[in-house]
């Protein structure tokens, strides 16, 4: 399974989707809706705006999914 670059945010405020790149060495705490302008975060939990408002989740977790820990968490600190 390859791993997915392409993920489409959708604003819990107004409903706006846009489909972004993912980096694929880190994680993107924060994200501007081009709809309305709200300052997306991710909710508690999770390590990037695209695991807590993407289609996809972040490259990070897709691959911890695949390989490694149990619970596909990224960007925790050991």
């Amino acid at each position: 399974m390859r791993t997915e670059l392409q993920s489409t945010l959708t604003c819990p405020v107004c409903g706006h989707r846009k489909t972004e790149t993912m980096p694929t060495d880190a994680c993107q705490f924060f994200y501007d809706c081009k709809g309305c302008g709200t300052l997306l975060r991710p909710h508690s939990g999770d390590c990037c705006v695209f695991c807590s408002f993407g289609s996809v989740p972040c490259p990070p977790v897709q691959e911890a999914r695949r390989v490694g820990p149990a619970d596909g968490t990224c960007c925790a600190t050991t």
